[in-house]
């Protein structure tokens, strides 16, 4: 029988990690589910770190001395796991945390299980952003993405361990893990959720996120399919120099043999680096299956020690 492990990343949530501490445990009370609650305080600056210490209610709390990121403090809490499946969620009460149990039923059949938030229901200014990076996403990864980075998802700690030496420590853990599971054929399932207005302040920053989730995106892309990236703008760069050529040869008084010249070589060689990182992306993508095996009884020592 598969256990469970519940990891909350936490930042400045003085309000809110006390009642989604008590709905996680009085939910799970009522199922036959073997869990464990992680809380990760990410170096919060306010009464956060306080209000956790002097509050018992069957849960592992593990403390950054500084702020290191979502990412960071995700990746601390699965380390800190001692169960097979690991579940996350958000301190700010935005996600329905009932429908863990369920989820979690369903991840014994996938690799990972995600919480599909209605598009309606996201921040109206975040909306345009989010459409626009999950198109790429779901183009690059030639899977139709619904949801690119809810927070609300269970998955298995091994298949989370291959990908850690690529995961971010910012907000694009969830992006970072949806890319490499799907490039990497593994299988994901959406799972309809609702979601609800957050308590307190959002931290996202929309512009900068938005272009930091998009060089996420292509270079997860590039560094699990680089063919998927690199073949179009070859063939965009070879389609610019046969328009330019038939251009000049056309309307102009001379050809631009020089210039197009530079363009086309310029394909072959995008088109080159694209199967040469093709080729060590095959030798050396993710670790073995023995290697994975290995790290995860490490932690497991580390965590009974």
């Amino acid at each position: 029988m598969h256990s469970l492990s519940i990891v909350i990343p936490v930042y400045n949530e003085q309000n809110s990690i006390i009642p989604t501490i008590d709905n996680i445990n009085t939910m799970m009370a009522e199922t036959d589910i073997d869990y464990e609650l992680i809380i990760v305080n990410d170096g919060s600056s306010d009464d956060t770190s306080r209000v956790l210490k002097e509050y018992t209610n069957n849960f592992k709390l593990v403390e950054h001395q500084y702020n290191k990121g979502y990412g960071a403090a995700l990746k601390t809490g699965i380390l800190a796991s001692s169960h097979e499946i690991i579940a996350i969620t958000d301190a700010d009460g935005t996600y329905p945390i009932e429908y863990i149990p369920r989820m979690y039923e369903e991840a014994k059949d996938y690799n990972m299980v995600v919480g599909r938030r209605p598009f309606k229901q996201l921040p109206t200014l975040t909306k345009p952003a989010k459409w626009f990076i999950t198109k790429l996403a779901s183009y690059l990864a030639e899977f139709k993405i619904p949801d690119i980075n809810s927070g609300l998802r269970v998955f298995w700690k091994k298949d989370a361990l291959r990908f850690f030496h690529i995961i971010p420590s910012g907000f694009s853990f969830t992006t970072t893990i949806t890319l490499s599971m799907l490039t990497s054929e593994l299988e994901v399932k959406y799972f309809p959720i609702e979601y609800m207005k957050r308590e307190g302040k959002s931290k996202i920053r929309p512009i900068y996120d938005t272009l930091n989730f998009i060089q996420l995106i292509v270079r997860t892309i590039v560094y699990f399919n680089p063919l998927k990236v690199f073949i179009p703008l070859a063939i965009i760069l070879a389609f610019i120099g046969l328009v330019l050529f038939v251009a000049s040869y056309l309307w102009l008084p001379y050809v631009l043999n020089s210039t197009v010249a530079i363009i086309l070589i310029s394909a072959i060689q995008v088109l080159a680096i694209g199967v040469l990182a093709d080729l060590i992306n095959r030798k050396s993508n993710a670790a073995s299956l023995s290697q994975i095996d290995a790290l995860i009884e490490q932690h497991k020592k580390e965590n009974k020690e």
